[in-house]
């Protein structure tokens, strides 16, 4: 018996080693399975990231350029002020018959009669009708200007832009496209004379609202969400902050304390038009705050940010070690010291980054904003927050219901430079957060 006990323990310990070597190549075999899962996961997410990029920037890039076409205009006093009484009526400097200058001017470039009624009905399309601002507010500036000729570049028309940056298939019937031959043989024509001319579109980021492609840009809206944010930078923040070193440091744990930490986490998980429908109850209908107005929308995305903010903040406390609020106190530093001093200072920098994070979250919001009334049509700036604007998202919104071809262009181009603020208020983040950031 002894022997056949030792004969089968050596068997055993001779078989170990080989179970063991087998569950070991087991485990190895499903960590590389891991690694390989996790591997093609972020593969696919930066293929489809990259997808998107490509495309967005693919249509958008040509929005920051703009054709322009550069001829002498004669400022005609027979148009402008044929009755030559600029000088006791100023107004009608601003009624004349503008887009008539601007389509006489290239008609002389081109060498076309005025008296050709249908060459002069193709010009109409062809130069861009915000030639009327531009020369109005030439001469507004300076009345001396009529009866001279300057040397003023002129919008192309959509159609014409975009025929001329190749958008426009030119091989089809012309029947099938909305630039006729005449147009295309006058574009080239301009181009060989060098008038023609394709410069940065300063206009995408200066001009407001408009029916036009070509005089169509983000300056309202960018202004409306300058507005916006500086409000929820001046009520979220500091509402947030307080709310979040209160209920961290010095509310008692209790159910009612439970209570409202439940609440902020349901409220961070709210659709976002949802706060769009309690701005339009409050702040609109019961306050009676102008629609429109970036004040109503500041306010909205305030209410939105304010469970970020306050989690970020909350988290920020919590990873101060307890021993820095130990140490205060043991020196005889009051709560109030303790908190202000010593744990707020090292709690900065999670502090500012969850700030910047709702911050671009609140920058990307659109469905709130339609509700309170923001897609309004507005081609003047907004000299204060009560005024009517627009934002950066609901003007990418507004373009893309539209049915040219040349809005579409530009709302990819918003959509760039939407994704650059992001970008860029997300690495500040980042940063801010390595730089000031403190390891334990």
């Amino acid at each position: 018996m002894t022997e056949a006990t030792m004969s089968s323990a050596m068997s055993s310990a001779a078989a170990t080693p080989v179970r063991r070597d087998i569950g070991l190549k087991k485990r190895h075999a499903a960590e590389t399975r891991f690694r390989l899962y996790g591997i093609v996961a972020i593969a696919i997410g930066i293929t489809f990231l990259g997808l998107l990029l490509v495309s967005i920037v693919s249509k958008g890039y040509t929005a920051f350029v703009q054709t322009e076409i550069s001829v002498p205009v004669f400022f005609d006093p027979a148009i402008i002020d044929k009755d030559n009484v600029r000088e006791t009526n100023p107004k009608v400097l601003q009624t004349a018959n503008y887009p008539v200058v601007a389509r006489n001017a290239v008609a002389a470039a081109l060498g076309i009669d005025k008296t050709e009624k249908k060459a002069m009905k193709e010009l109409s399309t062809f130069v861009s009708d915000g030639s009327r601002a531009l020369l109005r507010n030439m001469v507004a500036a300076n009345p001396a200007l009529v009866g001279t000729t300057q040397t003023v570049s002129l919008l192309a028309a959509g159609d014409i832009d975009s025929a001329n940056k190749g958008q426009i298939d030119l091989t089809v019937p012309e029947a099938n496209r909305k630039v006729s031959d005449l147009q295309v043989e006058w574009l080239n024509t301009l181009k060989q004379k060098g008038i023609v001319t394709t410069g940065f579109n300063w206009g995408l980021l200066t001009f407001g609202a408009s029916s036009r492609p070509e005089t169509s840009g983000l300056g309202v809206a960018l202004i409306g969400s300058l507005y916006m944010m500086l409000i929820v930078l001046a009520i979220g923040v500091p509402l947030g902050v307080a709310a979040s070193i209160y209920l961290e440091e010095f509310a008692k744990k209790n159910r009612f304390t439970d209570l409202i930490e439940v609440n902020i986490n349901n409220l961070a998980a709210v659709p976002s038009i949802v706060f769009g429908l309690l701005g339009l109850a409050v702040f609109i209908n019961f306050f009676g705050l102008p629609r429109s107005a970036p004040v109503v929308g500041g306010l909205v995305l305030t209410l939105m940010t304010l469970p970020t903010i306050i989690i970020a903040t909350r988290s920020a406390l919590r990873s101060v070690p307890p021993s820095i609020r130990s140490a205060a106190l043991g020196v005889g530093a009051s709560k109030m010291q303790m908190v202000f001093d010593h744990v707020l200072p090292l709690a900065t920098p999670g502090i500012l980054t969850g700030t910047i994070i709702g911050l671009a979250r609140a920058l990307g919001e659109t469905a709130p904003l339609l509700l309170i009334g923001m897609v309004a049509f507005v081609a003047d700036a907004p000299s204060n927050p009560l005024q009517p604007a627009t934002a950066l998202p609901v003007q990418i919104f507004m373009w893309t219901n539209e049915a040219e071809r040349a809005f579409v262009e530009r709302a990819s181009g918003a959509i760039i430079v939407l994704l650059l603020f992001l970008a860029v208020m997300n690495i500040t983040a980042i940063l801010l957060r390595r730089r000031f950031e403190r390891r334990w």
